[in-house]
């Protein structure tokens, strides 16, 4: 199945859920957003979605940090 991380066309295994994408790119997924397809998902419903052919999905990591 292709899909597209982050700007990438990525082939992977049918059948999978947002968890699993996000835990193989992201292994830390403590300061991950995920968007599929234009959509925020919180992380508590990654593990509910689906993944389908062709889903864009980007995952953003967010950094703290501030003026100095």
């Amino acid at each position: 199945m292709k899909i597209t991380v982050n700007g990438q066309l990525k082939e992977i295994p049918e059948k999978h859920r947002l968890q699993d994408i996000v835990e193989f790119f992201c292994p830390d997924t403590k300061t991950i957003v995920a968007e599929v397809n234009g959509q925020i998902i919180q992380g508590p419903q990654w593990i509910k979605i689906d993944i389908h052919e062709g889903d864009i999905i980007e995952l953003v990591t967010f950094m703290g940090g501030g003026r100095s």
